[in-house]
């Protein structure tokens, strides 16, 4: 009976054992997990519903939202792609749902459901689970020897295996782990965070929203447009966790504290809106500019723009004079915040850093630097936006180290 050991009971390690157990009922699978906590973050993804996966079926699509490991994923996603984990759940009687903005989640909307599934499905194929079972350093045998690899836990537990899958997620430990056995790692780093600001113009506005707007960063090119929020604490929503992800080392480099600059009104540019508003002045002269804000812009942030400009709030079209309207027009266009640093995006947490990439062969998951040895999902420099992507890299990695792990065996048989 070959032996499977699996570091890491999160979503990655579930889906490992789960993936390896069912291509090889004949071996032995068990997950190690330092703490008492199994799928600790699949608990509280998504709010707390878990957002599974995301409605992009299209691996040449998917990719394009991974700013590291985007390449590599792309044979792993011809393979196994939000298709099949859809597929997958469903299976086993877990119905998903479809959101306006692709996001996937449980139709109850409770990611206890999935955790119910994961811990259901190991306990009827017989996979051992032990908690509060850290690893604190690994051993590789001789080419030759009964196993593969001895294992030393915090339970002073000795531990041989033939195969061992590290599946810890971002853990500082693992690597440190991995670079005394001789793996390289991208130095970790947080990615899809939030951004601190303080400043007047919305230091009052918490809780509103723009539908789309375009932020970027001078000196980089860092450009995306989206929704944005802002919050107590700064700015929020996808286009400030996109610049966050796909900027992640360049921030990171100027730890964080830059300029960003917005467009309130991504469809405009400082010349095309200032012709909108001097038409505006022609066709109503007399009404109050501060009382109507353009094109359905949240009229608390008009009034804050606006009174930032330091204009009066009695001010008419008619009277507002050249120099007033470019002084709103680029208050509307090219506002620039100082952003003094990050926050975390609510309870979620997202590394871009771990082992390198290079370092493993993406068609079967195996480190190329140590045989037997196999990755899945966070430990490795893999990361990506928010939406369902970075579980979707969870869940194919998983299942194409497992199907790795069983052709070796094969192999050997």
């Amino acid at each position: 009976m070959k032996k499977i050991i699996i570091v890491g009971g999160g979503a990655a390690g579930f889906f490992s054992a789960i993936c390896c157990k069912t291509l090889m009922p004949n071996a032995s699978v068990k997950i190690l997990e330092r703490s008492n906590n199994l799928l600790s973050k699949v608990k509280i993804s998504g709010g707390g519903r878990c957002n599974v996966t995301n409605a992009c079926f299209s691996p040449q699509d998917l990719i394009r939202n991974y700013p590291r490991g985007g390449k590599e994923l792309y044979g792993p996603f011809q393979t196994f792609n939000p298709i099949h984990i859809i597929q997958w759940f469903e299976e086993r009687g877990i119905m998903l749902k479809t959101e306006a903005d692709n996001r996937i989640f449980p139709e109850n909307n409770s990611s206890q459901t999935i955790i119910d599934c994961f811990t259901r499905e190991a306990a009827s194929l017989g996979i051992e689970i032990a908690t509060n079972c850290g690893v604190t350093s690994i051993e590789t045998l001789e080419e030759g020897t009964s196993a593969s690899f001895c294992i030393h836990t915090t339970t002073r537990e000795t531990i041989y295996s033939d195969y061992l899958l590290m599946a810890t997620g971002s853990s500082f430990q693992c690597w440190e782990m991995l670079k005394n056995i001789g793996h390289s790692i991208q130095l970790p780093i947080p990615s899809l965070f939030t951004f601190r600001v303080d400043d007047s113009r919305i230091s009052t506005l918490a809780g509103v929203s723009i539908n789309q707007v375009t932020a970027c960063i001078p000196g980089t090119k860092l450009k995306e447009t989206g929704p944005l929020l802002i919050t107590h604490r700064g700015l929020s929503a996808p286009v400030i966790l996109r610049l966050s992800a796909w900027g992640a080392r360049v921030l990171a480099e100027k730890q964080y504290y830059f300029p960003l600059v917005i467009n309130f009104m991504p469809e405009y540019t400082p010349t095309t809106i200032i012709e909108m508003m001097l038409e505006i002045k022609r066709q109503t002269p007399r009404k109050q500019i501060s009382t109507l804000p353009l094109c359905g812009l949240p009229a608390r942030l008009w009034k804050s723009l606006f009174s930032y400009c330091k204009l009066p709030d009695s001010l008419t079209w008619a009277d507002a004079s050249k120099s007033q309207i470019i002084q709103l027009a680029e208050a509307l266009t090219m506002s620039e915040f100082m952003i003094i640093g990050k926050n975390t995006f609510k309870e979620e947490f997202v590394t871009c850093g771990g082992v390198t990439l290079k370092e493993v062969d993406f068609r079967t998951m195996e480190s190329k630097v140590i045989k037997n040895l196999f990755f899945a999902g966070e430990v490795l420099d893999i990361d990506a936006i928010t939406g369902g992507f970075n579980f979707q890299a969870a869940w194919t990695t998983s299942f194409i180290a497992a199907q790795g792990i069983s052709k070796a065996i094969s192999m050997q048989v």
